[in-house]
């Protein structure tokens, strides 16, 4: 959530950095709000004097013998007039509230301006695509023979979006999982967790998935209105809801490897053929704590450590800027990772890795204290260390040969009991 302060102090630039993204931000209704909030506390400062000079006079009266009744009527209504005033200011704050929780993070200064994907910036491309000297064929193709990749069945058991991995396929996409938490924790030291994968709306309130992207949730009919997560960031990030960590203690960094769920509302006609785009999906997440000052340093490296999965396995990718107008509703700056697929002729998003500044740590009230004991809002960071089923249709289609087989990077061999080359015999 925005800070209100910085709201107050500087709203016209609020608005125009938020219109940068597509973001209208009623300023009429936040000045209208404010003014009958100022309204309301200058009310009740005056009421509050008035009821203690009253308190006097009621005193003083009481002890001379007097009859003090008109004084005591006039001290009930402006108890009422208080209650009254104090109602209002409330109510004020509620509506304000209510409007922020549905408005975006501001995008950092460096984010380039923009309306959608095409005014994303390329930053760098690593490693050539491959060349082949045959007919490239996708994942689902290289698969067929064996039904290592199944939708059809899973549409039957489940519906559409759904998959089935048989086999040594479904051996490598759980070795990748692996292999990728024991990199992020032994080598960018994360600490590893595993966590529910149903959370409760405060939780899904902290990060910003609500309110308003309550209609791509998966909602359970539990009385506690409990969702299943879109992304282990969730619960990661909440870790440190309502808590003051140590300065010393910083950075913090978690990672998880978990089912995601996600309703895809709204991308209906996109990525049907192939598993590019599922209900139910596996991810490692990255999460990041640190000082404000330090968050766009953190940034950086929290890109370089979900780039460093590629670089080892040898996969080509791209990582982009993204514009204003792409980006995430919690993000003050988004970098997309893009790996090459051979299938489709071109970079595909594998990971986002995120700045949100204090725009969550706000929501769940997660701070730290400084050196001068002051309590401050930390800064949060999230990045996909990375999907799973994108990478697994990255090294299908990337290490095919031309007999049909694919051949496994040397990183992942250990994981997949020394095997250097799945076949569909």
């Amino acid at each position: 959530m925005i800070d209100l302060k910085k709201l107050r102090n500087d709203l016209d630039s609020v608005a125009e950095r938020l219109k940068s993204r597509g973001f209208t931000l009623d300023v009429d209704q936040i000045k209208g709000l404010e003014s009958q909030r100022r309204a309301s506390l200058q009310k009740l400062e005056a009421l509050q004097m008035r009821r203690n000079q009253l308190a006097r006079e009621i005193a003083k009266g009481k002890k001379a013998g007097e009859d003090c009744q008109t004084l005591l009527d006039e001290a009930a209504q402006v108890s009422a007039d208080t209650k009254a005033a104090e109602q209002v200011s409330r109510d004020c704050d509620h509506t304000l509230s209510t409007m922020l929780a549905l408005v975006p993070n501001m995008p950092h200064e460096s984010v380039p301006i923009g309306q959608d994907e095409s005014d994303n910036v390329v930053v760098r491309v690593v490693g050539e695509p491959p060349v082949f000297s045959f007919p490239v064929q996708d994942h689902e193709a290289l698969c067929a023979s064996t039904n290592a990749i199944d939708v059809q069945k899973a549409a039957q058991l489940s519906g559409s979006r759904f998959m089935i991995l048989k086999g040594a396929v479904s051996k490598l996409h759980r070795a990748l999982s692996q292999w990728m938490l024991d990199v992020h924790t032994q080598e960018h030291d994360y600490v590893e967790y595993n966590v529910p994968v149903l959370a409760n709306p405060v939780s899904l309130y902290g990060t910003g998935q609500l309110p308003k992207f309550h209609d791509d949730l998966f909602v359970t009919n539990d009385d506690r209105e409990l969702m299943l997560i879109p992304t282990a960031e969730v619960q990661l990030v909440n870790l440190l809801a309502d808590e003051i960590v140590a300065q010393d203690t910083l950075p913090m960094a978690f990672c998880s490897h978990s089912l995601c769920f996600r309703k895809e509302a709204g991308s209906y006609g996109k990525d049907t053929k192939g598993i590019f785009r599922m209900h139910q999906f596996e991810k490692v997440e990255l999460v990041r704590f640190v000082e404000p000052e330090h968050s766009y340093r953190e940034l950086e490296a929290i890109t370089k450590h979900a780039e460093n999965i590629l670089k080892q396995l040898k996969l080509p990718y791209r990582v982009v800027s993204l514009c204003t107008g792409d980006m995430g509703f919690a993000s003050t700056k988004t970098y997309d990772i893009e790996v090459w697929i051979p299938s489709q002729n071109t970079y595909r998003e594998i990971s986002s890795c995120s700045n949100t500044e204090d725009f969550q740590t706000r929501r769940i009230k997660a701070r730290y204290r400084d050196a001068s004991k002051k309590t401050q809002f930390l800064h949060a960071l999230n990045g996909s260390g990375v999907a799973v089923g994108r990478l697994l249709i990255a090294l299908l289609e990337n290490g095919q040969q031309e007999d049909g087989s694919i051949a496994l990077p040397e990183v992942i061999q250990p994981y997949m009991n020394g095997l250097t080359h799945i076949r569909f015999d």
